[in-house]
């Protein structure tokens, strides 16, 4: 890791130097261990900020909308594929952008970290090759680091940027390893009834904060369906109704969009795994479509066109 943060740091420093960019968005340390944050470095002294671990994992295609200054981002695989799919979408001017290409290991679960220590406080987490070493209080322990994984890097399949102007390192191996179709495999083998009472279930903690939403770099319009009022698309309560209607029509509103890159669940306060409901509609756009999102700028996203052939045995 400490190499990929030494390379991130000269390219930053160097595109700064030269003007090619006004600012380079990547990741810091955070204030508490296990937190890194998106950061926006605006000079070369800045640039010694900048960091890479395996708490990276805010999605930093999400600050690239409506952003004017000529712009540097730090993109692993997920985050590459969601800027080619703001490039797709017309959100963003490739020629005022750079793309500082790191090829991903995965990042670590925050929360397992927690429930493997027994919810300890944690002051320092240092990576040692395989290994975390988490310090804290009279208690300093070593873990493994590839079973702390979250969920979507375990069945990560692009692991490695798809679109870059430079690489800070050689390419790994693309897949995790993981296989992604069973994250599916549970609601195939629900029944209607069993699918609605698990989506019923899965979703019953959830506030409505809007920290899914906010971390999403899919979600980038004006005022968002849950905000308008004139027409009101969706309740603003926290009754069941509310909450179901808000996760349903944002699922649809990412079909055939999502890189699944974990962003939502990461940033959820109630540990909600967004990707129970997300998984499925992945799967069914990838079999029945063959459209893998994010994959090329030049390809047409799956939704946004008709042929009479398409798959229809779903409208029931």
């Amino acid at each position: 890791m400490q190499q990929r943060t030494e390379k991130i740091r000269e390219a930053a420093k160097r595109l700064l130097a030269e003007g090619a960019v006004d600012v380079v968005l990547g990741y810091r340390a955070g204030t508490v261990p296990m937190r890194e944050q998106p950061f926006a470095a605006r000079s070369v002294e800045e640039a010694d900020e900048l960091v890479w671990s395996s708490f990276c994992c805010n999605n930093l295609a999400n600050f690239l909308v409506r952003r004017d200054e000529k712009t540097a981002i730090v993109a692993q695989g997920c985050v590459s594929r969601n800027i080619v799919g703001l490039l797709q979408e017309n959100q963003i001017d490739r020629k005022r952008l750079k793309i500082i290409g790191v090829p991903c290991l995965g990042m670590v679960s925050r929360s397992k970290v927690l429930d493997k220590i027994g919810n300890k406080t944690v002051f320092a987490v240092e990576e040692q090759g395989e290994e975390l070493v988490v310090k804290g209080k009279g208690f300093e322990e070593r873990l493994n680091r590839k079973e702390l994984l979250r969920d979507n890097c375990f069945t990560c399949q692009h692991r490695n940027p798809v679109i870059s102007d430079e690489m800070v390192c050689e390419p790994v191996q693309d897949a995790a390893g993981g296989d992604i179709d069973k994250m599916a495999a549970p609601w195939e083998a629900l029944a209607p009834e069993e699918r609605w009472s698990t989506f019923k279930e899965a979703f019953a903690d959830c506030i409505r904060c809007y920290a899914c939403r906010d971390a999403c770099p899919l979600c980038y319009c004006h005022v968002c369906f849950v905000d308008e009022s004139k027409p009101q698309w969706c309740g603003k309560t926290q009754d069941e109704a509310d909450v179901q209607t808000f996760h349903i029509l944002r699922a649809f509103h990412c079909a055939g969009r999502c890189t699944d890159c974990g962003a939502c669940e990461s940033a959820c306060p109630m540990g909600i795994k967004m990707r129970v409901l997300t998984s499925k509609i992945e799967k069914d756009v990838r079999q029945m479509y063959g459209y893998t999102p994010g994959m090329d700028e030049k390809a047409t996203p799956t939704m946004s066109v008709y042929r009479p052939n398409d798959p229809q045995d779903f409208i029931k």
